[in-house]
């Protein structure tokens, strides 16, 4: 599973959309502003095709792809721990 939370391998690009239809919520401009910041940090690589209508794809670089362990605990962790339901109190 990648950080974007698509269960496709990390290697693979995406396009823009595929990206949006899989982070339930996100608004297109949020979206875009964020691929931006992690395209100016090297963690993901922008491509565009010249074509009709123009197609641009989104991929993990290798910085990127080094992410993806930690992201995929940061998950795990949350799912265990964050969603487990909170502790009675022992009275002291």
């Amino acid at each position: 599973m990648d950080p974007f939370g698509d269960p496709r391998p990390a290697d693979e690009s995406q396009r823009f959309c595929e990206l949006e239809r899989s982070l339930e919520g996100i608004s297109p401009r949020t979206l875009s502003l964020r691929l931006r910041t992690l395209e100016e940090q090297g963690i993901v690589e922008r491509q565009t095709f010249p074509e009709v209508p123009p197609r641009v794809t989104y991929a993990l670089t290798d910085k990127g792809k080094d992410l993806v362990p930690l992201i995929d605990g940061m998950r795990k962790y949350g799912m265990e721990w964050l969603a487990a339901e909170p502790a009675e109190a022992v009275p002291a």
